[in-house]
């Protein structure tokens, strides 16, 4: 089939990629003149592990071009993705404003039968609106289709071509048709392709990240509760996620959730709610409770050096909000970085992937280190921010000699608090009961 996808962010890149990678013809459109330039290079501005290998290949197989000519790539192909951005708006809502701009344009140089597919994450409603902004403009035949993406940053290429659900929303059956002969690559061994009208569609993705990201909050609280009776949080989610009623995945507490999706849809969702006169309580305390959880380890860094932490020098191991990706949007590092130099404390920090983009956010008021353990010379302590592999099995004497106090806060429980005993340090996890007084040595 002839694509073209509309926004090589993230959910652009990887949609138009993978498209290829299935024997597609894809036109990738950017309106950034120099992301196009390095895109047709093969390089990557984004970090997703199988990403480049794809891309390169692709290219190298003229199944894969970029350009920022919207309308050449409109007139030659059939089905238009749109994955542009929607950023939030200070009320919370969706911001639409590139998605209809470029809807309009569409309208204008369409030249025949086309299926607009609404990639983006938008609110219920958008298909209707980018219906009617598109009617407007032309007098040829279209469909406008809701295809939410269900991609997981860092696994976001194994998402894609192996989808656990892939979720159409259209009453029209030419459209339908196409879209199920595009995806049928995708979901051979019997993953469903799951049909819907429009707003469905378009509810679906919010109320999935929305639940997720209650899944979370809902266990940073038992968490805390847990340090305050004695409990240890993991057995907690052990005993609770062997229920096949709840599942294991996102019962491990730690210090927020961070990243494009979560924070941005639940305030979306919440925005669609107040805008039809409806409060949506549980999402609210989700949203106040991952809010505070960002703090939570910094209130144990302030507990732990009370008056003596003005001047102290801290390492971070992990700015990411999550593992495999450089992605630092709404990351928990964020707001322990504003949080901890107010407080007149030296940051020093490592991250596998995204001190570039951390950089771009908080520039050189932290010290990068390219090295886990040189991050580590001549610190008070240590804050685990990102749950990163290489982070989960260091060397504990190493780390030792290197941290001028053997202390160590755990944001994602990643090391077992026993071992920290026996290896000397104070040890400070999310919900593990009592802090464990480490040996002197």
């Amino acid at each position: 089939m002839r694509i073209s996808v509309i926004g090589t962010g993230y959910v652009g890149l990887v949609v138009g990629t993978c498209f290829a990678e299935s024997g597609n013809d894809v036109i990738c459109v950017d309106v950034d003149e120099n992301k196009v330039k390095m895109l047709k290079r093969g390089e990557s501005p984004i970090y997703e592990p199988g990403l480049t290998d794809l891309l390169k290949k692709n290219i190298e197989e003229k199944r894969l071009v970029f350009t920022t000519d919207l309308e050449s790539a409109v007139k030659k192909t059939e089905i238009i993705f749109l994955a542009l951005p929607t950023p939030q708006s200070e009320d919370g809502s969706a911001d639409l404003q590139h998605v209809l701009a470029v809807a309009k344009r569409i309208g204008r140089v369409m030249n025949g039968y086309k299926v607009i597919v609404n990639k983006s994450t938008v609110p219920v409603g958008t298909a209707d609106r980018v219906r009617e902004i598109v009617a407007a403009e032309t007098r040829q035949a279209f469909d406008v289709v809701s295809n939410p993406e269900f991609l997981k940053e860092g696994a976001a290429v194994n998402d894609f071509m192996k989808p656990d659900r892939v979720v159409i929303g259209t009453r029209s059956p030419r459209a339908l048709a196409i879209m199920q002969d595009l995806y049928a690559p995708f979901v051979r061994t019997g993953n469903p392709l799951i049909i819907m009208d429009e707003r469905s569609s378009e509810l679906t993705k919010y109320a999935a990240n929305s639940f997720l990201a209650t899944k979370v909050s809902f266990m940073n609280e038992v968490a805390n509760l847990c340090e305050r009776v004695g409990a240890d949080i993991d057995m907690v989610r052990k005993g609770m996620g062997t229920d096949p009623r709840i599942g294991m995945q996102f019962l491990f507490a730690g210090i927020g959730y961070g990243g494009s999706c979560f924070p941005k849809d639940v305030a979306a969702l919440l925005n669609t709610a107040k805008s039809y006169d409806y409060d949506l309580h549980i999402l609210d305390s989700v949203e106040s409770v991952n809010r505070r959880q960002k703090q939570v380890v910094v209130s144990k860094v302030k507990h732990h050096f009370g008056d003596r932490l003005k001047g102290k020098t801290i390492t971070l191991w992990g700015l990411s909000f999550k593992p495999n990706t450089d992605d630092v949007r709404e990351a928990p590092a964020l707001t322990i970085i504003d949080t901890l130099l107010k407080e007149g404390v030296t940051l020093r920090v490592h991250d596998p992937a995204a001190m570039a983009e951390m950089k771009k956010k908080v520039g050189n008021a932290v010290k990068y280190f390219d090295s886990n353990y040189e991050a580590l010379k001549g610190s008070h302590a240590l804050i685990v921010v990102t749950e990163w592999n290489e982070f989960r099995r260091p060397d504990f004497d190493r780390m030792k000699s290197l941290l001028k106090e053997p202390v160590i806060f755990d944001g994602r429980n990643i090391y077992d608090p026993k071992i920290m005993e026996s290896k000397g340090f104070v040890y400070y996890g999310i919900g593990r009961g009592e802090r464990v007084k480490g040996k002197k040595g």
